[in-house]
């Protein structure tokens, strides 16, 4: 059975997307990995670790990792939109989880992808610090892990800033480093598409009373859903990593495109992606070619998760 690990900062939709992995029978997850990111590094790991357990899959190991951002501290988390925990106020209906693996983030990481028979899939679904620390450290190890899916960034505008979604934003050098520099297979999923998958009240009605998974992941929303519903003008909630996890847990679930990209790491557009769309031309310096997610099957994708949920 392929197997995954997944680098989060739960955040209401790194919720969704660690028990969408924890629940798959497609996968064998083999860890999760915090970093700072939606709130800050104690939160996200608490919030990992509670999920694990409610999803009944305290086997998981888990390990702590960044605290910050490689060269400069973000400027602000993202508690106005997932709430002050990360989980609309809601972490203590969390059930206990036996406790974190010492060590840390890097070691768990490249010891599982040491241990492996066969290589493994990563999606980090947070800021990418950990990723980068992995892959400078343990460079030996890239042959071991068979694609990053990773959820961030956005070619047309971000939602931190004009430019830059907020996973890319909150660390662009590690962006930069995993993205550009590095040869390991990737595939971005970025904003444009994830937007697109958006769901909505009787969908997340559906996902309440499906039993008490459903109930206690709708129960993490209200904070989220009316930073949506306020920005987009409807009734719906954004499931960004999700929609990243399921192509880890069911490759040719998104469409993709490959092409030559960026992360800007100065100035105003610090943090943002570029994709170089001429046809024609070779890669410019400071660019890579990688899969970059920009369609699916929408109706499906949402009918794929709401399954794995219940």
């Amino acid at each position: 059975m392929p197997r995954l690990l997944i680098d989060t900062d739960p955040g209401v939709d790194d919720a969704f997307a660690l028990a969408l992995a924890a629940r798959a029978p497609e996968v064998d997850l083999a860890a999760v990995t915090t970093v700072f990111g939606n709130v800050g590094l104690p939160a996200t790991t608490a919030n990992a670790l509670g999920l694990l357990a409610a999803c009944e899959r305290p086997d998981v190991p888990v390990a702590a990792g960044a605290a910050r951002a490689l060269v400069f501290p973000a400027v602000r988390e993202a508690g106005h939109v997932h709430g002050e925990d990360g989980l609309s106020g809601q972490s203590a209906r969390l059930p206990r989880h036996p406790g974190l693996t010492p060590g840390g983030a890097v070691p768990l990481l490249a010891r599982v992808l040491a241990e492996s028979p066969e290589p493994v899939t990563i999606a980090p679904i947070g800021p990418l610090t950990n990723i980068a620390l992995l892959l400078a450290a343990y460079p030996d190890l890239k042959p071991k892990i068979a694609r990053l899916v990773v959820m961030g960034g956005g070619l047309t505008g971000g939602n931190s800033t004009p430019a830059a979604e907020f996973n890319l934003w909150a660390d662009p050098e590690a962006a930069y480093r995993v993205l550009v520099e590095e040869d390991v297979p990737t595939l971005l999923v970025p904003i444009d598409l994830t937007y697109r998958c958006a769901v909505d009240g009787p969908w997340l009605d559906a996902l309440r009373d499906s039993g008490p998974l459903g109930a206690l992941l709708e129960s993490f929303t209200p904070s989220y859903r009316a930073h949506y519903t306020s920005l987009l003008g409807r009734d719906c909630t954004i499931l960004h990593d999700a929609v990243a996890v399921a192509e880890a847990i069911l490759p040719g679930t998104l469409r993709t495109e490959r092409l030559p990209i960026t992360v800007q790491t100065t100035g105003p557009g610090r943090g943002a992606v570029i994709a170089d769309r001429r046809l024609g031309v070779p890669p410019s310096p400071g660019y890579r070619e990688i899969d970059v997610a920009v369609d699916t099957d929408l109706d499906a994708l949402r009918a794929l998760v709401l399954d794995r949920l219940r």
